[in-house]
């Protein structure tokens, strides 16, 4: 009605002697549980390191309450210093998708070789913005296609 977003964070705890279930809960109650439209659930897959320095986070959301659309969905992407890094995604979601196929490290597209490794096709493609978007269309397609068919 107000058009208000509200971002509530909180921590995990432990409960002691939980046999059986979940023994993990979120502090301060259950209002939030009760109350919240949507409730997901962050977790850290790993820290990602280039010459052993960090410089992103690879992270799990899992939708553990919707109110407004399916639920227990998930999804993985990176989160580096420049916020979601849409390139990596892209490249996850071609692989997923058929578009690109990937053979050990080395990732094609079509008939051609894109690199050796996730890194080195997302440099590809910030530098071919060509190469980007005929990427991002097929994936677009390949979408459109399966809602189509359902």
């Amino acid at each position: 009605k107000s058009g208000t977003t509200i971002i509530f964070t909180n921590q995990l705890r432990l409960k002691i002697g939980i046999m059986f279930g979940n023994p993990e809960t979120t502090t301060g109650g259950m209002a939030l549980k009760f109350y919240a439209s949507i409730r997901m659930d962050v977790r850290k897959i790993e820290t990602l390191k280039k010459n052993n320095v960090p410089y992103g986070t690879r992270v799990r959301v899992k939708i553990v309450k919707n109110k407004i659309a399916p639920p227990f969905k998930d999804a993985e992407f990176t989160i580096t210093g420049d916020g979601i890094d849409k390139l990596d995604g892209l490249v996850d979601a071609a692989i997923a998708a058929g578009i690109l196929t990937k053979s050990g490290a080395f990732i094609r597209f079509e008939e051609r070789m894109l690199g050796q490794g996730k890194e080195q096709v997302k440099d590809l493609l910030k530098e071919d913005e060509k190469l980007m978007h005929q990427i991002a269309k097929a994936i677009e397609q390949k979408i459109l296609v399966k809602k189509d068919t359902k």
